[in-house]
């Protein structure tokens, strides 16, 4: 949708300038309700795939469940990190659905969640934080999954659950 479009593609331009201030996306509480709607959009449009094959290769996902409680405890730079392997673990996920998917409509679906997950976590590994950038190599709770849909719910989740709440208290910080 162009809407959609002009987000991704404002998004995309604060991740690709290195020293741009995400203020904007962290302050603008639209533009993560916008992420969210479009990802129960992207779960609703692959669930009305027809035929979608069961993975042969599962995907593992990450378990993005959480206690809000625990998760006020955290410091920014703890979730930071904790959403960058969940992201990590998910995009190489939607990577190797990709590869066993060969149905237009499910490879439509998986490309654009490939370009909104990565897109995240470009942002999150690229963002001058105080603690210096993100190394891989972290090993979040994972789960098997043998059906797409699974892999769109996820997504959702993450972007409705931790990476909202984790924007919200950034927002405390950057936006007085």
């Amino acid at each position: 949708s162009p809407p959609g479009l002009f987000l991704l593609t404002s998004f995309l331009l604060h991740v690709e300038d290195g020293c741009a201030n995400p203020t904007r996306l962290v302050c603008d509480k639209r533009l993560i309700q916008k992420y969210i709607e479009e990802a129960k959009d992207m779960e609703k449009r692959a669930g009305q795939c027809q035929a979608l094959p069961a993975l042969s290769c599962p995907a593992v996902l990450p378990l993005v469940d959480f206690s809000l409680q625990q998760w006020k405890s955290k410091s920014n730079e703890t979730k930071r990190r904790e959403i960058l392997c969940d992201l990590a673990l998910l995009v190489g996920a939607v990577a190797g659905a990709q590869d066993q998917v060969t149905q237009e409509c499910g490879t439509r679906q998986l490309s654009q969640l490939y370009r909104q997950a990565n897109s995240f976590l470009l942002f999150l590994q690229t963002f001058g934080w105080e603690a210096g950038p993100w190394e891989p190599g972290c090993s979040p709770r994972s789960v098997e999954q043998t059906h797409v849909t699974g892999i769109f719910l996820t997504y959702r989740q993450l972007v409705q659950g931790k990476l909202r709440f984790f924007f919200h208290d950034l927002a405390k910080d950057l936006c007085k």
